[in-house]
């Protein structure tokens, strides 16, 4: 299943997915979550805010069917947070829950 709209999250279900809004979006921010991690819902409506106050696109992952994107991404905990820029992994994050302004922060300025 692929939904989406307008400056909101959009869910993947297959690396190909994934991929093809790497190719197309200059910024995406993804989140590697499971199916019955309690944290990762807990961050949907956080994700909703940043889709809406940032330029990247927002994406939720799920690669249990896609378990070469778990080593690929070297993703060992979720919810993880991956920020790419020109299909390009530029930072991550797997600290759990993240605050929506330390989310934005993270999309704006990876540096930080």
């Amino acid at each position: 299943m692929n939904t989406t709209t307008e400056n909101s999250v959009r869910t993947v279900e297959t690396r190909a997915e994934l991929d093809d809004v790497l190719a197309r979006a200059d910024r995406v921010l993804v989140m590697v979550r499971t199916t019955g991690c309690t944290i990762c819902k807990s961050m949907e409506p956080i994700l909703d805010i940043a889709a809406k106050a940032t330029d990247a696109a927002v994406v939720v992952f799920n690669p249990k069917t896609d378990l070469d994107a778990v080593e690929a991404f070297e993703v060992r905990s979720v919810p993880t947070f991956l920020l790419f820029a020109d299909g390009e992994l530029l930072d991550r994050r797997a600290d759990g829950f993240v605050p929506a302004e330390e989310l934005i922060q993270f999309v704006e300025d990876p540096s930080v």
